[in-house]
């Protein structure tokens, strides 16, 4: 694998009346793969030293963020991998992945073996995951129609919750243990409904099922945010945004629109797909990343509080790296230097660089390609709460 460095040249343009965008010329690209596969998800270790890449040939391939260094690769899975992500900071060289082959593997990174293994049982499929409970060792699985746990520390299954969403043989589950609150299992569906569990003794769905939110239509992706992770943010199937206050069930903001309020908040071509919401806790601010089939993104603010949601101009615009959907944005909060990661549908991943001469963590990032691009690219595979 070979890099080449390339003379940085910097330009601005114009990306709404008031807003102005650093372009940079391309600093460095490194080939990553040579065949049809596309990037599903990016995630990094806390300390940000390695970066895992799943792809759509059901490996996952390992890199340093810092240099883009391909380190080596996990193989395994038979099936599409669904969700990954390290471990907590006490097991800093184990990852987690999870497909749709019915398994949840850990993986050492320094060997790229697996050393862990569970299967959710016949005809299943595992669709999210996530560590809670005393010492982050209860694990919990959205599966099809299913819910399910284990003792991570033995390996043996602790509950099934399969009646809190509604009964749909197609149902997919995504959960997350609240952070800051290791026995609150979130699990969000197509069906509509985010559900809240106590997972604190013997797990059942008739008493632990805690509150439940209507978001109204087949969500997509949701995530916690705010000091004490009070808040929380959801991406729906159809493209809509909404925020809410979780504890309280309470909507704050609502966007139907949001692809539309989004497009016209720069000047560049119409949103067509949301890839996920980024939060700033040192400025309390949230941002919506929309992006173009194209491969263009921009960074949206979004304003839920005081009763009138809005979506602000564009903050930060990654354009010039990838040629189709981008599918993973990993922000890399630990590297001055480096804004992020982004991955996508055209086989490539693109490190951007952040503007030293502002703070990583402000309101307005600027941005700079450093593209890692593959031979070819491919095309994109595109009831009422109970209280």
């Amino acid at each position: 694998m070979e890099a080449t460095g390339m003379e940085v040249e910097e330009d601005s343009a114009p990306i709404s009346s008031n807003h102005m965008l650093k372009r940079f010329g391309l600093k460095n690209s490194i080939q990553t793969n040579f065949g049809e596969d596309y990037v599903f998800q990016i995630a990094a270790r806390d300390d940000s030293t390695l970066m895992a890449v799943s792809l759509s040939s059901n490996t996952i391939k390992l890199y340093s963020p810092e240099t883009g260094q391909y380190f080596g690769e996990c193989r395994g899975h038979s099936r599409t991998i669904n969700n990954i992500a390290f471990s907590a900071p006490s097991f800093p060289h184990v990852l987690h992945s999870c497909s749709s082959d019915g398994s949840l593997r850990a993986w050492d990174t320094r060997t790229y073996n697996q050393v862990s293994y569970v299967h959710a049982g016949p005809s299943q499929e595992i669709y999210s995951f996530s560590f809670g409970g005393s010492g982050d060792s209860l694990l919990a699985a959205g599966c099809k129609s299913q819910i399910l746990f284990w003792d991570w520390r033995n390996k043996k299954q602790a509950a099934c919750l399969e009646e809190s969403h509604v009964d749909d043989i197609n149902n997919w589950y995504q959960v997350s243990f609240v952070p800051g609150y290791p026995n609150k299992l979130l699990s969000a569906s197509v069906d509509g409904l985010v559900c809240f569990f106590n997972t604190d003794g013997d797990i059942n769905d008739d008493e632990h099922l805690e509150s439940v939110i209507n978001v109204g239509t087949s969500i997509g992706r949701v995530g916690f945010f705010g000091d004490t992770s009070q808040n929380l943010w959801c991406l729906t199937h159809i493209e809509t945004l909404s925020v809410w206050d979780w504890q309280d069930a309470r909507i704050e903001a609502n966007f139907e629109d949001s692809r539309g309020l989004a497009s016209e908040m720069w000047m560049l071509d119409d949103i067509d797909y949301f890839v996920d919401c980024h939060y700033s806790l040192e400025n309390d601010k949230l941002w919506v990343i929309g992006g173009t089939n194209s491969g263009t993104l921009g960074y949206f603010p979004v304003n839920y509080k005081g009763g009138k949601g809005a979506i602000g101009s564009a903050e930060a615009v990654l354009e010039g790296g990838h040629k189709g959907v981008v599918r993973s944005v990993l922000p890399m909060r630990k590297r001055r230097a480096i804004f992020g990661w982004t991955g996508g549908e055209d086989g490539s991943l693109c490190c951007w660089s952040s503007d030293e001469s502002s703070e990583g963590s402000g309101s307005s990032w600027t941005s700079s390609t450093l593209v890692m691009k593959s031979m070819k690219s491919c095309k994109r595979i595109r009831h009422h709460p109970y209280q």
